[in-house]
């Protein structure tokens, strides 16, 4: 079985498909020196992000070692992470904007 996923960081809490997955897949990857496999619960396209352990709302979302978002929902290892579970803190012109404007004030 082939690595289907990359984990970059030890700290992260999902992992990037390096293939599209299919449902019920067992996916392997490598977490720092120890390689994991997870069941995902649904479709992941390539280049998607999955959990690997469960995640609860509010939480941080964990690649690179980074946070990367909030989860807006209780996330289950295997479940596909993203917009519409996820709210991002990067690139978020919306946030920017409001900081600056309460700095002018």
């Amino acid at each position: 079985m082939g690595k289907g996923a990359v984990v970059i960081n030890e700290n992260d809490n999902v992992a990037t498909a390096t293939e599209a997955l299919q449902k019920g897949s067992i996916v392997s990857m490598y977490v720092g020196d120890r390689t994991i496999e997870i069941s995902v619960v649904g479709d992941i396209a390539f280049g998607h992000k999955f959990a690997i352990r469960d995640i609860k709302k509010g939480e941080n979302v964990v690649k690179y070692g980074e946070n990367i978002g909030i989860a807006i929902a209780d996330i289950a290892v295997g479940e596909h992470t993203h917009v519409h579970n996820v709210k991002s803190q990067r690139g978020r012109g919306d946030l920017y904007k409001k900081s600056r404007r309460s700095c002018e004030e």
